[in-house]
């Protein structure tokens, strides 16, 4: 028929091969992808086995050294009469803080540490040095945007190192990790365990102490009842001591079973009774004599593992105080959680001074007595501490047992990187001249 077009059953073929096509290239595509993003996770995790595998064993190198080395360590506290005391600073806000560090910055005389010599000189000294050959290399210029005055304010703790630490962090490489190793002073923070002494005469004070720490601290009502509650739970399990006298035990031990004779004996209805007790294990019963230093550390093992459990929400306790780049403030800081049972008057701050003096009374005026006059010199012993603050002795009497003047108790924190994986270790240590009692390790 004339106008009529002839139907062509192939016409539509070309569109439906060019959809098929263009279906298995994007499901080729995401296959592929798929395959590549698996490909570069597995690799990724093989990669980070290796790295943790390597931090780990640096951690744990570093550890053994870390412990090694410590029986030489003897910290030696510092004159600080024109530095501002540690004591003080964590209770500063940012505005405050920067305050402090700008002032101290227009001080000429005041001393900072020299990243290059480790040496101790003054302020303008630094700040000359810089400008003279900082400039040449275009390193650092003062006044520009590359270079802030108040990053070299430095306020010493009692050892030199910003407080609580002993000695200036060791850093070095091994292998392909990088090594940080950190001693801390734990008879400078607040004893945890004096919240949950069992002596019924201290418990008021023990009560007062630790209220006057957490107000401190800033916490409210709430959350002090929210931290009484999870200790009250860990008191519960067993009561904290802080006196100790040497103890005798009962040891019973089981001896060998007394040997049967080679001619078997007349049988008789005797004779089996006579066997039957030869054959039973003797129970010999022995005296043992436990140490006060072995009672401290058992008590100190014990409770290592209860503050470090579930049972204390020590995430919660970590939170920052303060919001701050230049600072790291929080409740956990400031808590000694590894049963330490006493606090050293020459490194403790004000809050944890105050804890300590309030079993003996006028606790504000003597701790406040004693950060002046350690920052000239700090106290040698208890002694001169009575012969020096006379005024307060029958209260420094009472408090005796809770304070020092040398700190035995120490924390060790390792950590090492490699790559993208991170180990690290924390050690609890008592260190008595040059034995060293290892008491707890926590591996992260």
């Amino acid at each position: 028929m004339a106008g009529c077009k002839s139907y062509n059953p192939n016409g539509r073929r070309p569109g439906i091969v060019l959809l098929v096509t263009l279906v298995l290239l994007v499901v080729l595509s995401t296959v592929s992808y798929t395959l590549s993003a698996r490909v570069l996770a597995q690799r990724h995790r093989d990669q980070y086995i290796i790295d943790y595998s390597q931090a780990r064993y640096s951690c744990d190198s570093a550890v053994k050294y870390a412990l090694a080395s410590l029986e030489d360590l003897e910290p030696e506290l510092i004159s600080r009469p024109n530095v501002p005391d540690f004591s003080d600073l964590f209770a500063m806000d940012e505005e405050a803080y920067q305050e402090l560090l700008t002032q101290l910055a227009e001080q000429a005389g005041y001393l900072t540490e020299d990243e290059d010599s480790g040496s101790l000189v003054s302020y303008s000294d630094l700040v000359e040095s810089m400008t003279s050959e900082d400039v040449n290399d275009g390193d650092v210029v003062e006044g520009t945007n590359n270079y802030d005055p108040l990053d070299s304010i430095k306020i010493p703790g009692p050892y030199g190192p910003a407080w609580p630490l002993v000695a200036e962090p060791a850093e070095f490489e091994l292998g392909s990790a990088k090594v940080t190793i950190e001693i801390e002073d734990e008879e400078a923070k607040y004893p945890l365990g004096w919240a949950l002494l069992g002596d019924e005469k201290l418990k008021r004070e023990a009560q007062a102490g630790f209220e006057t720490f957490c107000e401190w601290m800033s916490m409210n009502r709430a959350d002090i009842e929210w931290l009484e509650d999870q200790l009250k739970t860990v008191g519960e399990i067993k009561p904290f001591e802080i006196e100790f006298k040497p103890k005798t035990t009962i040891v019973r031990t089981s001896a060998a079973a007394t040997a049967q004779p080679a001619t078997p004996e007349p049988s008789s209805k005797y004779s089996t009774a006579q066997t039957r007790t030869r054959r039973t294990p003797l129970t010999r019963i022995r005296r043992k004599t436990v140490s006060v230093q072995q009672q401290i550390d058992e008590q100190s093992t014990f409770y290592a593992k209860l503050f470090h459990s579930s049972m204390l929400d020590t995430e919660t306790l970590a939170r920052p105080l303060v919001k701050s780049t230049m600072r790291d403030e929080s409740v956990l800081k400031y808590l000694g959680t590894w049963a330490s049972m006493k606090v050293n008057i020459n490194t403790a701050p004000r809050h944890v001074l105050e804890t300590a003096f309030m079993f003996g009374g006028d606790a504000a005026r003597i701790a406040d007595e004693v950060i002046r006059r350690r920052r000239v010199k700090p106290f040698e012993d208890i002694k001169e501490l009575k012969e020096s603050m006379y005024g307060y002795n029958d209260s420094i009497e009472k408090c005796e047992k809770f304070i020092t003047t040398q700190s035995n108790f120490f924390t060790i924190r390792v950590t090492a990187v490699s790559g993208g994986a991170k180990a690290s270790s924390v050690i609890a240590i008592s260190k008595d001249n040059k034995k060293v009692q290892r008491i707890a390790v926590i591996n992260i």
